[in-house]
């Protein structure tokens, strides 16, 4: 039996690229970070950060593009891809992608329903809670 499948949640590290190939399939290409965290051996904290090539073609690629940003959560399910060709002085490249086959877009920042225009801390305004006096609670009016 054979697997390739990769999950990464993380941080869109780069703009995000929408592009059309020749055919006019839709594909978007971005960066994703992801860290890590430890202690060290003599206890000091450490972070590790992981910058990963995403692919994602037709839908996926036109919901990311237009409802994530750099900065934005994201968690990718796909499979690693290895491409090679060759550059312009005829040199050999290498890359590693991860084909994104199912997304899932992370929590919003408060109130801000365009995440390309970030706001700013001035402009995001707290949401009052209701505040329920609890002499004001009949326990037959509870409905369960």
């Amino acid at each position: 039996m054979n697997l390739n499948k990769v999950f990464l949640i993380g941080r869109v590290a780069s703009d995000i690229e929408l592009l059309s190939t020749q055919s006019g399939k839709k594909v978007c290409k971005l960066s994703l970070a992801t860290s890590r965290n430890w202690k060290g051996q003599g206890g000091e904290k450490k972070e590790e950060t992981n910058f990963h090539n995403i692919v994602l073609w037709e839908r996926l690629a036109e919901i990311v593009s237009q409802y994530s940003a750099k900065g934005s959560i994201l968690l990718v399910e796909g499979r690693i891809e290895n491409r090679s060709w060759e550059d312009k002085e005829g040199k050999k490249r290498y890359t590693t992608e991860i084909i994104g086959e199912n997304i899932q877009l992370g929590p919003k920042a408060a109130g801000n329903s365009n995440p390309t225009k970030p706001k700013k801390q001035e402009e995001v305004e707290e949401e009052e809670l209701p505040v329920i006096d609890e002499d004001e609670i009949d326990i037959k009016d509870i409905p369960f």
